[in-house]
């Protein structure tokens, strides 16, 4: 079986595991993308800490998690935005402003949508956490 969406994948994972109150999820699999961002939640004390297994069939990340997500997913299709846009962006995928965040993929690297406006920079919308 292929996986054609893995960040979508490890949110849904993620999602699914806190609403039944688990403390920890494997995710598999995972590419760089996954990483930054499981980073990103841990910055931001969404998820906890992750530590990388190695398994028969390749890498596989043991995630801690707190119980902070209310939700999270993926934002399809990744639309691409431009700076004055992720006000519009923060109202359609974030239930109130100041709450949660959207993390964009820019010229700069991943990272959430206050750093981007912070860097003056817009970019590709993957993913929201709240």
């Amino acid at each position: 079986m292929t996986m054609n969406d893995t960040l979508s994948a490890a949110l849904s994972k993620i999602n699914n595991a806190e609403k039944i109150g688990k403390k920890e999820c494997v995710i598999t699999p995972v590419s760089k993308v996954v990483k930054r961002v499981l980073e990103i939640l841990n910055m931001h004390a969404y998820v906890g800490l992750s530590e990388e297994m190695m398994e028969r069939r390749g890498v596989s990340l043991k995630l801690n998690l707190l119980g902070n997500v209310n939700a999270c997913g993926t934002i399809k299709p990744r639309f691409s935005t431009q700076l004055q846009d992720l006000e519009k962006w923060e109202k359609r995928y974030l239930p109130a402003k100041g709450f949660g965040i959207i993390i964009v993929s820019t010229p700069k690297g991943i990272m959430t949508h206050e750093e981007a406006r912070k860097m003056n920079t817009g970019g590709t919308l993957l993913a929201y956490c709240y």
